[in-house]
């Protein structure tokens, strides 16, 4: 762990989950670095607080699995998965390398063996990364086919047990219907995991969200394109949509 004091962060150990559009540009594909360093300098501003960091990447600005088994009959459905997977890979060695250019140490570590470009995951060696100070990449998702980011999010926030599961959107929240085809929407600041499933929010997938609610490991789905709300969500302060096992008194 690093020398900052951390007696005063609403979290110690942060899961963080970003998706595959927080690595191009809105309406595009592939990887845009710049996209990727504005990313990195607001995780160095966390870094630099002393908060244990462990950021899951998703893959879809280069190829989603499940769609592209969708229209190519000629790839099987877990072949297609596996290739989502590896496209995590790629979004993971972009975002250590940003990083590492501005002074953050990280470690790669993958659900795959792949020794040539990352470690290999394993729950010990990642939690003895955090605890020294080290931002952790996860990579691969769970190594799975079938299996979302955000059910890898999930499944290693129990493992590492995570205070928190951070989701980095491009929206505010979760909101009682899609914001940009009803400007009329309802921002909601707390929701149950039950309503989140009654309601079918789409926060994360069903079975990341069963997981958070076993372990009573709570959600905030927060804006993360907003410069500075990576940290502001870190200290506690009220962004975005909480989803807790209980409302708040």
């Amino acid at each position: 762990m690093s020398g900052s004091d951390t007696s005063q962060l609403a979290y110690q150990r942060v899961l963080l989950k970003v998706s595959g559009n927080s690595f191009c540009r809105p309406g595009e594909s592939g990887i845009s670095m710049s996209e990727v360093a504005e990313l990195s300098e607001q995780i160095k501003r966390v870094h630099e607080t002393g908060v244990e960091l462990a950021i899951v990447c998703g893959g879809g600005n280069i190829l989603r699995g499940k769609q592209f088994a969708a229209v190519s009959a000629a790839i099987n459905p877990p072949t297609a998965h596996y290739m989502g997977m590896l496209a995590t890979v790629i979004n993971g060695l972009a975002l250590q390398d940003a990083l590492e250019n501005i002074g953050v140490p990280t470690r790669l570590l993958s659900a795959i063996r792949m020794e040539g470009v990352a470690e290999t995951f394993i729950r010990r060696r990642c939690v003895r990364h955090l605890e020294k100070g080290r931002v952790v990449i996860l990579a691969a998702g769970t190594g799975s086919p079938f299996v979302t980011t955000d059910t890898a999010a999930a499944l290693r926030a129990r493992e590492i047990k995570a205070d928190i599961v951070m989701k980095g959107t491009r929206v505010d929240g979760v909101y009682s219907e899609d914001p940009e085809i009803n400007p009329h929407a309802v921002l909601y600041p707390e929701v149950t995991f039950e309503e989140v499933l009654s309601k079918e929010l789409g926060v994360m997938d069903a079975q990341a969200i069963h997981h958070c609610m076993e372990a009573k490991i709570p959600i905030l789905v927060f804006n993360y394109q907003r410069v500075g709300n990576i940290e502001r969500a870190i200290s506690g302060e009220p962004i975005g949509t909480r989803v807790v096992s209980a409302k708040s008194q």
